[in-house]
């Protein structure tokens, strides 16, 4: 479904801090991230924000080409945060969130690979925060 901008500010009007128009999008496709995904990373990082434990941050989020990542942070302590590609994986972003420990936000590699879904990410964030790094 091909949109247009004036439809993405009708669309963020009618839903506001929701994801559940993306349960089942079909994104647009091309070199540059298109209008829904850009709506979509708002969305996501609105939720994830709402949906962080007590006294944890979103510490960097990063959108990329139809993915992102991020680090929540509580204390010293980081978590690593990624969705892969929503065209080709459309229900990673619900059902499939990796999640690790890691040392800073510098640290891609981390821990070890945890998978959480939206539903789940709250209390899954707050074990992996409470676990001594791997």
């Amino acid at each position: 479904m091909k949109i247009t901008r004036q439809r993405i500010i009708t669309y963020e009007e009618e839903i506001p801090g929701t994801l559940s128009k993306f349960k089942d999008w079909e994104f647009s496709s091309s070199s540059i991230a298109g209008e829904d995904f850009e709506v979509f990373v708002k969305l996501f990082k609105k939720y994830i924000r709402g949906h962080l434990p007590a006294g944890a941050k979103l510490h960097k989020f990063n959108p990329s080409h139809y993915c992102l990542s991020g680090f929540i942070s509580k204390g010293d302590k980081f978590i690593y945060f990624s969705i892969s590609d929503v065209r080709y994986f459309p229900r990673g972003w619900q059902d499939n969130i990796l999640i690790r420990t890691a040392k800073s936000e510098q640290d891609y590699t981390g821990g070890s690979n945890n998978y959480t879904s939206l539903e789940d990410f709250t209390g899954d964030v707050e074990k992996l925060l409470g676990k001594e790094e791997d």
